[in-house]
């Protein structure tokens, strides 16, 4: 008892190394046919900036992530690894309104977005210094990696805000439509549903012609390129910088996405 008094901090330091080692441990795999994959790429409003609860790392029922070891454990935010500020996103509730809409199957969320890409570092051999990373590369190898246990069944993106300029607004829609046609390719998965988010307009923050020219290609995405969804970003809330969504908006977000996904899984 008196050795406890004396160490009360390091007791609760080691407890809570254990605990976040019996969490990081992988996770069991169902059947390949009922583990459902989704691919989630962009730049940082993919990854999350919202504040993280304690109830964002509640180990949610048959969702998992590929962490950045490449181990499956449960999914908790923050999801992504790509800068220091990661923190809640819309992957983790996409995943549990899509996990409770389909009985018997585990969802797979693979986090790949890369804070500030623009869409022309989305290609082979493109190193993205910012992060020191290469976007197109890792997505493929971890995209790939997770196949080997389960089957792709949608790609989330969320992008544009380093594009809405006037160089590279003009080119955008050639180059979103080259991602979509190059993912489905690389990933064998000709008609996969691919989702594009609306870009966060807040009334502290109007948008300039460069925005409104790449929300009209993110929106005009389902009458050009088959199998594809536009989730509508109205209503939501920036956490006080004017880019960045709060971790509230990012879970909503995350429940427009699933919407979308399962209408048009449902419609195929």
């Amino acid at each position: 008892m008196k050795l406890l008094q004396r160490f009360p901090r390091a007791l609760a330091v080691t407890l809570a190394l254990l605990s976040s080692a019996v969490f990081a441990q992988p996770a069991a795999l169902p059947p390949k046919e009922q583990f459902h994959l989704f691919l989630l790429v962009g730049q940082s409003n993919m990854a999350g900036r919202g504040v993280v609860t304690p109830g964002d790392q509640v180990a949610p029922a048959r969702v998992l992530m590929l962490n950045k070891d490449g181990a499956w454990v449960p999914a908790k935010d923050p999801m992504h690894f790509d800068k220091p500020g990661a923190g809640v996103g819309l992957g983790r509730t996409f995943g549990i309104e899509v996990a409770a809409a389909t009985p018997g199957v585990t969802i797979g969320l693979i986090p790949c977005a890369v804070g500030g890409s623009p869409v022309a570092a989305w290609v082979p051999g493109y190193f993205y210094a910012a992060t020191k990373s290469h976007p197109w590369d890792d997505a493929i190898r971890r995209a790939k990696l997770a196949l080997s246990a389960g089957t792709l069944k949608g790609i989330l993106w969320h992008q544009g805000e380093s594009d809405a300029n006037a160089q590279a607004a003009p080119l955008y829609e050639a180059r979103l439509h080259d991602l979509v046609a190059r993912l489905r390719a690389e990933l064998q998965a000709p008609a996969v549903p691919f989702i594009a988010g609306q870009m966060g307009k807040f009334a502290e923050a109007p948008w300039h012609e460069f925005q409104d020219q790449v929300d009209r290609i993110h929106r005009d995405l389902p009458a050009k390129v088959k199998g594809t969804a536009y989730v509508s970003a109205a209503g939501l809330n920036h956490k006080g910088d004017k880019l960045h969504f709060d971790a509230e908006s990012y879970r909503v977000f995350g429940q427009r996405y699933a919407e979308a996904y399962l209408k048009l899984s449902a419609g195929k």
